[in-house]
């Protein structure tokens, strides 16, 4: 899958099913071929907002132009090594201003300036999800003064709604040549019964009713089809992050004391509804930022084969870990890569 031509890894964790890279994604997504991943996805650094480590080569410690410069490269990248006709998903949210920072408290358009830059780098813009998030919990978290209530009694003029999350979803140009079909089966998220006693009582009524009732693997897979198409997720577990000790008993804190620290994993409902959506059993799915590994470890349960970059020792450390406690047995590396130094 890898070639070795002058990339060099600072470790790397290869298996059957996945194989992981500790260095500078701009470096390291070189030696992946052209139009051989099947599906991406990934959470940015959020420009200006968040820094993840000390190191200059992070690009979280860049802003303004010089952080353009460098993710438009690793944007321009992932459109050559994906498959024409299949999909890259990026998750982000819009950014809050500052007095002290900017002179001024309200948002800024980031997701717009990444729809803007995978469209001039060649991406199709496909579709988005906005995902809902409680603006309660974010007022506890962050104690911004748009969300206090107190705000309202003094000028609401500065109060604003919370940030959402969102999902903006790219297309390479070009004919799938493997088509992504098939039902689905399993549902990702909460509130929604798809069980075979749900499908009894759906079929009596059905029937009751003087009509037909759908078969049952057809009506598990309307129905969650019904959420997923939706424009808003509303039914995303937030608290299901590989950082959480309920869903991941080898979760730690994987923060450095010299950094300025930030870590937030993607929910595992919407890396794993991505996959569902827009890729097949077998693929190979890349994410640029591994981070603690959520993306291959989603992918990796769902019987896909997985490729992660991440430059922070310690993230990258947890990630192999997290992946190590999957057990997958390794029959043979389906991946290769040179001598690392």
């Amino acid at each position: 899958m890898m070639q070795s031509e002058n990339i060099k890894a600072v470790d790397q964790v290869i298996t059957g099913r996945y194989a992981i890279y500790q260095g500078d994604a701009c470096e390291l997504i070189r030696a992946v071929p052209g139009d051989s991943v099947h599906f991406g996805i990934h959470s940015p650094p959020f420009e200006g907002l968040y820094k993840f480590s000390n190191y200059d080569r992070d690009i979280s410690n860049n802003e303004g132009d010089d952080f353009w410069i460098h993710y438009s490269f690793l944007i321009q990248e992932l459109l050559r090594v994906t498959i024409p006709g299949r999909i890259h998903a990026v998750h982000c949210m819009q950014l809050p201003t500052s007095k002290t920072r900017h002179g001024f408290i309200g948002m800024r358009d980031f997701r717009g300036e990444i729809v803007r830059a995978y469209c001039d780098a060649g991406w199709i813009f496909h579709s988005e999800i906005c995902i809902w998030k409680d603006p309660v919990i974010a007022q506890q978290r962050t104690k911004n003064i748009r969300l206090l209530h107190k705000q309202i009694t003094k000028d609401s003029c500065i109060s604003g709604q919370g940030l959402a999350d969102y999902v903006v979803v790219f297309r390479k140009p070009g004919e799938n040549p493997e088509p992504v079909d098939g039902m689905f089966d399993e549902f990702r998220g909460e509130g929604l019964d798809i069980s075979r006693d749900a499908y009894e009582r759906h079929a009596a009524r059905t029937r009751a009713e003087g009509r037909k009732p759908w078969p049952f693997d057809m009506w598990v897979s309307v129905l969650v089809w019904q959420r997923y198409a939706s424009p808003v997720w509303m039914d995303i577990d937030q608290t299901r992050t590989l950082q959480n000790r309920r869903y991941n008993p080898s979760a730690k804190d994987e923060r450095d004391e010299r950094d300025e620290q930030h870590i937030s994993p993607l929910q595992l409902d919407v890396i794993e509804r991505c996959i569902d959506l827009w890729s097949n059993p077998g693929d190979v799915v890349l994410t640029p930022f591994l981070g603690i590994g959520s993306e291959v470890w989603a992918a990796i349960n769902m019987g896909r084969r997985g490729i992660g970059f991440e430059l922070k020792p310690t993230y990258f450390s947890q990630a192999a870990r997290n992946l190590q406690q999957l057990n997958v047995a390794d029959k043979g590396s389906l991946f290769s890569f040179a001598e690392t130094a």
